[in-house]
C-alpha cells in the first residue's frame, strides 16, 4: 500500500511537472487541490506534499490560505532570465565537460535522439520537453550542487517561453530548430572530449540562437535595454 502511494506521488509529481512545462497549466494559474487529488487519484495531504516538493523545485509557488500557483513569469523574472542564462549555462557546460561520465554521455545521446525525432514529428510540446531534458543531463553532468538547482529553475521558464513562440509550421523556426538539434550533437562531441573552452562558448551560442526570438516576443516596449547582455557576459566569451 505504501509503495503504490508512492508511486502514485511519483506519477503525480512527474505529470504536474509536465503540465506546467507544457503550460497546460497556466502561468500564474492556482491549482484546485480536490480536482487534483480526484484527476490522480491520491488523497489531499501526499498531494500536498507534491506540491512541497515541485515548489521548491520551482514549478509552483505555495501561498498561505490560497493554495498552490503555478510560478508566474512577470517582467521582473522574464529580465532576470535573460540576464541569468548566458552565465549560468556556459558554467555548467563547463563542468560538464570536466565531470562527465560515459553513462551520462550515452543518455544524453538517447536524449538527443528522441529530440530529433520531436522536431521531425512537429510536436511542439515533445520538442520543449526534448530539450529541456537534455540540458538538464548537462547539469547532472556538471555535479554542483550550487549552479545545478539555478539551471533547473532557469528551464522551466525557458521551456514554458519555447512552448509560447515555437511554431513548427514557420520557416525561420524550422531553421532555428534544425541549428538548435546540430548545436546539440556539438554539446555531445565537445563534453566527450572532455573540451571544457570550447563547449561554454558554444553554450553561450547556443543560447543567442533563441534570445532574439524570445526577446522580441517578450519584452515591452518600455524596455530598451537589450535583455541577456549582462555586464561581465563579453568578458567572459572572450575569457574562454
Amino acid at each position: 500500500m505504501e509503495k503504490e502511494s508512492r508511486s502514485k506521488k511519483s506519477l503525480c509529481a512527474d505529470d504536474l511537472r509536465r503540465r506546467i512545462l507544457t503550460e497546460c497549466l497556466a502561468p500564474g494559474s492556482y491549482l484546485d487541490e480536490v480536482e487534483l487529488a480526484d484527476h490522480y487519484g491520491i488523497s489531499r495531504p501526499p498531494l500536498r506534499e507534491v506540491l512541497r516538493q515541485i515548489a521548491g523545485e520551482g514549478y509552483v509557488v505555495l501561498h498561505e490560505n490560497r493554495g498552490a500557483q503555478v510560478a508566474p513569469m512577470t517582467h521582473k523574472t522574464l529580465r532576470n532570465f535573460f540576464v541569468a542564462a548566458p552565465m549560468i549555462y556556459a558554467a555548467i557546460s563547463r563542468l560538464a565537460a570536466q565531470h562527465a561520465t560515459p553513462a551520462q554521455i550515452t543518455r544524453l545521446k538517447e536524449c538527443q535522439w528522441a529530440f530529433r525525432q520531436a522536431i521531425r514529428s512537429g510536436d511542439a510540446g515533445e520538442r520543449a520537453l526534448g530539450n529541456e531534458r537534455f540540458h538538464s543531463i548537462i547539469g547532472e553532468m556538471a555535479d554542483n550542487e550550487y549552479l545545478t538547482p539555478s539551471l533547473r529553475r532557469l528551464l522551466i521558464d525557458h521551456t514554458r517561453i519555447g512552448m509560447t513562440f515555437y511554431d513548427p509550421r514557420k520557416e525561420a523556426m524550422a531553421c532555428v530548430s534544425a541549428t538548435a538539434a546540430n548545436q546539440h550533437d556539438d554539446f555531445i562531441a565537445l563534453i566527450e572530449a572532455g573540451d571544457a573552452d570550447a563547449v561554454s562558448v558554444l553554450a553561450v551560442s547556443h543560447w543567442e540562437l533563441s534570445r532574439g526570438q524570445i526577446e522580441s516576443f517578450v519584452t515591452p516596449e518600455s524596455i530598451t535595454m537589450p535583455l541577456g547582455r549582462a555586464p561581465g557576459v563579453a568578458e567572459q566569451r572572450g575569457a574562454t
